[in-house]
């Protein structure tokens, strides 16, 4: 490019033609030639006579070179990058390098932010050995600017690689040219904050050095010295070190705790608010740890002593309680009319304290008690909101029958609090209401019962008119109270019957709350989410009127699809209506699913059938993402509803199918179409079978892009089972294509490493997608011996599989009980199967693991019933 400066340059003109000439140049030069083009953009940040602007400009381009917030992008971006011609690379390199030194900020930092993508391409690779070590060497020379952005440097690549790209040596390299900056010794703080924020990104890969005394008690040290430092910037960021350390080397912490508590109190009490949200943040990280390993210790069973639980919180519980009851007084009380997204020391300290309950449990009572009862009466608005918070906080852990008596003396304390003068105590009083019915509603001795639930519905309602914050909160309470009451599918239930009458007055009032001139969106979510939560608690007696809210719904989604057809209707506005058309949709299910559950009131549903999918295939076609995901399950609900009678709208309906199943982009709606083929596989059986060749082949380029978020690839599996089992041995056509790649599936989910707890559940995820699948086909061709023999070639490897399966101690009882089906399929429709089971003997164990006294009755019964067929054919 002849003269880049003068192009850079005039991106940035006020002129929108130049601008766009100019970025088409810029582009123009990263296609026809990608090596020359970044060479220049180095050039043109090494040059110290340019702009600054486009010294600027042209790093954060070439940044951009190798990233990009697409996973997939980036990877092709960065293979790009490691195929050039190494002599370029080098220049850039060294380009952006010698800049570490240079003497203006910016351009370090931006060079730093280079020097870290590029490593994120190269290291991998082993193409960059001795970036960290040139590094380290950097620290020792006396020019502030670059220290520090070497230590930029060192922090940015944290985040681009992955653990095993580096060496030990690098790790030790990385670590000591890190902690040499944090140390109380070092004059600039600059440095120290570079360094201080470098360790928080590395402390993933620290675990080899936290194994080493020595080296574990130097990196402690020079953190907790860093949480005094004069500069506030630097107290933070060792605080989130200390985060870091309790979130990944908890087992350490131990010689610690006493010198860190006393820093957290400190930093609480006194320092600035940025500081103490990372001082509380230590023990909610400290509390969340400990609760997963009380879940791994009770998994493993008692006598499994590996697991170290050293009781932090239960030892820290005399005097970290009172501190983070301390936070709850420091409110803002310019903040509320923020929403709910705000985030303050007492925010913090409050959900610290609800996981310090859930991690101590009834301990925690007797410890928040009395602060409660001593300040929730108070003159002073700040105390008596504090006390409301704190209890809301402590419902979620200690037993509810222990908490009943207190929450039950309680309540007509709160509701009286809702007529608060401070909107502070009020939205957290109605909140706390909605947590007692949530954790505390179904208790033995029930705090809500049909003498006292007239009175908690009057006052409820009427606070639905309060400030939109407060009415939210209402609505949750609202939310919470209906679950509690109908606890169970029992239409008898007194609480379910009792709550009827109010029924008609709830919906009327929660409809006009959402249509409130000052209702944003988040209000008008939660009036919908409440409104569904009290439609499902409804009984046969309010059938006529859910159905009467049917036309409503239908209605007002017409008003919101008028709106979008006006002419000049903005992006801002579509999104807004889009919200809307979403929530009614949803609501709209609600409906559809509880008209149709039972026999008595389907004809109710089924007779607006028609209206219902015109109306939904309108708003389809209105091509909103969020919509077509909220509409697609809607009409999966009036499939399950109207059975084979769907039959009619499928040609109508299987564009919008095609255009789900093709959204990868947006895969959230790729996936509830796969979901909704099964719910009309299901309603529909054979009759979905003219639109199968369309679905399947849709389904197996699914299944093969790599575009497509992995998520969606396991219900995809289950789908070819649910189309299997409804089309019978019509499916036969599609064996060929589909049963490789659940072949592939097997090998990719035995491959699968078990790096994390996602990873584990992806791959159940992935497992019983395949075991659905063959389960589906077996059953599909169940009827037609010859289509079975068709599938008999690859029971050797189903069973391999299965054995596999079963010796890895993370699958799920899903997982299980797929697995245990399709065996007990196999026996059932497989002629001459019995020898296989005899030369792979597993199966014995895991029946015998699956018919244990303390499985699940389901498992237990899918046992039985395929050790039966298995045995049938072994001739045990």
């Amino acid at each position: 490019m002849a003269d880049i400066t003068a192009v850079l340059s005039a991106t940035t003109s006020p002129d929108a033609a130049t601008r766009e000439a100019a970025e088409a140049q810029l582009k123009q030069a990263q296609e026809q030639n990608l090596g020359a083009f970044l060479q220049s953009l180095a050039n043109e940040v090494a040059t110290e006579a340019k702009p600054l602007d486009s010294r600027r400009l042209a790093g954060l381009i070439l940044k951009n070179a190798l990233d990009a917030r697409d996973e997939t992008v980036k990877a092709d971006k960065q293979e790009k990058w490691v195929t050039m011609d190494a002599n370029i690379r080098n220049t850039v390199k060294g380009c952006v390098w010698n800049q570490l030194g240079s003497p203006v900020q910016e351009i370090r930092h931006t060079c730093a932010q280079v020097i870290a993508k590029i490593a994120g391409a190269e290291m991998p690779k082993a193409l960059w050995p001795s970036l960290v070590t040139d590094l380290q060497n950097n620290m020792a020379t006396r020019d502030t600017g670059k220290r520090q952005s070497t230590l930029e440097a060192l922090g940015y690549i944290c985040e681009e690689i992955e653990h095993e790209h580096l060496q030990e040596a690098d790790v030790n390299a990385m670590l000591t040219a890190i902690v040499q900056g944090m140390r109380k010794e070092e004059e600039s703080n600059e440095i120290r904050l570079a360094a201080t924020n470098a360790l928080v990104n590395a402390m993933y890969f620290a675990e080899g050095n936290f194994e080493r005394e020595q080296e574990r008690n130097y990196i402690m040290q020079v953190t907790c010295e860093a949480t005094v430092c004069a500069d506030v910037r630097v107290r933070q960021a060792a605080f989130e070190v200390l985060v870091g350390a309790a979130e990944n080397y908890y087992e350490k912490l131990q010689p610690y705790m006493t010198a860190i508590f006393d820093l957290t109190v400190k930093a609480t009490k006194g320092d600035e608010e940025s500081v103490a949200l990372q001082a509380i943040e230590f023990w909610s990280a400290i509390a969340d740890e400990e609760v997963c390993r009380q879940d791994d210790i009770a998994d493993a069973g008692e006598g499994n002593h590996q697991i170290v639980y050293h009781r932090f919180v239960e030892q820290a519980l005399p005097h970290l309680v009172p501190m983070l009851l301390e936070t709850l007084t420091k409110q803002d009380e310019d903040e509320l009319d923020e929403g709910d997204d705000v985030w303050n020391v007492a925010m913090a300290g409050g959900t610290c304290l609800g996981l310090v309950a859930t991690c101590v449990q009834d301990a925690v009572v007797d410890h928040v008690m009395p602060f409660i009862t001593g300040n929730i009466g108070s003159q002073e608005w700040r105390l008596r909101e504090a006390a409301t918070f704190a209890f809301g906080s402590i419902l979620e852990g200690p037993d509810p029958d222990k908490l009943a008596p207190v929450a039950a003396q309680a309540l007509p304390f709160l509701l009286n609090a809702l007529n608060d003068p401070k909107t502070h105590v009020r939205d957290t009083t109605a909140w706390t209401i909605g947590r007692v019915f949530e954790f505390v509603g179904e208790a033995q001795s029930p705090v809500v019962n049909p003498g006292n639930l007239e009175g908690i519905l009057k006052i409820l309602v009427e606070k639905l008119q309060d400030k939109p914050l407060v009415a939210g909160k209402v609505c949750y309470a609202l939310l919470r109270l209906a679950t509690s009451c109908a606890n169970d599918d029992d239409e008898q239930n007194p609480m379910r019957v009792a709550l009827a009458p109010y029924f008609q007055g709830i919906v009327q009032s929660l409809l006009q709350t959402s249509e409130r001139p000052d209702a944003e969106q988040s209000l008008r979510m939660e009036c919908y989410e409440s409104l569904n939560e009290i439609i499902r608690a409804s009984t046969q007696q309010n059938a006529p009127i859910t159905q009467q809210l049917v036309p409503m719904v239908l209605q007002k989604l017409e008003t919101t699809l008028a709106a979008l057809s006006q002419p000049g209707v903005g992006p801002e506005a579509q999104e807004k209506i889009g919200e809307v058309q979403g929530l009614l949709c949803g609501t709209l299910q609600t409906i559809v699913q509880k008209l149709s559950g039972e026999d008595s009131t389907k004809m109710m549903i089924i007779q607006f059938g028609d209206q219902i999918m015109q109306m939904l295939l309108r708003v389809l076609g209105a091509r909103s993402a969020t919509v077509h995901e909220e509409a697609m399950l809607c009409v999966g609900a009036l499939a399950y509803a109207t059975d084979d009678q769907f039959e009619k709208y499928m040609q109508a309906l299987y564009p919008f199918i095609e255009v789900g199943l093709k959204n990868h982009e947006e895969y959230e709606v790729c996936n509830v179409t796969v979901g909704v083929v099964g719910d009309l596989c299901r309603a529909l059986d054979a009759k979905i079978l003219p639109f199968c060749d369309g679905i399947v082949y849709q389904l197996l380029q699914d299944l093969q892009s790599t575009a497509l978020h992995r998520s969606v690839k396991p219900p995809i599996l289950s789908c070819f089972g649910d189309i299997a089992l409804a089309i019978g041995p019509a499916f036969e056509k599609y064996v060929g294509y589909v049963v490789p790649m659940l072949q592939s599936a097997q090998q990719l989910s035995l491959q699968t490493p078990k790096d994390d707890e996602e990873m584990i559940e992806y791959n159940n995820m992935l497992r019983n997608g395949i075991f659905e699948a063959y389960a589906g086909l077996l059953q599909g061709f169940k009827d037609d011996k010859s289509k079975v023999e068709q599938l008999k070639s690859h029971a050797v490897y189903v069973l391999q599989f299965i054995a596999e399966v079963a010796k890895d101690g993370d699958r799920d009882e899903a997982v299980t009980r797929a697995m245990v089906g399709v065996m007990g399929d196999m026996a059932d429709t497989m002629e001459g199967v019995g020898e296989l089971f005899k030369q792979n003997m597993f199966w014995v164990e895991l029946i015998r693991e699956c018919e244990d006294q303390y499985q699940d009755q389901q498992l237990r019964d899918t046992a039985q019933w395929a050790k039966g067929k298995i045995t049938m054919r072994v001739g045990m």
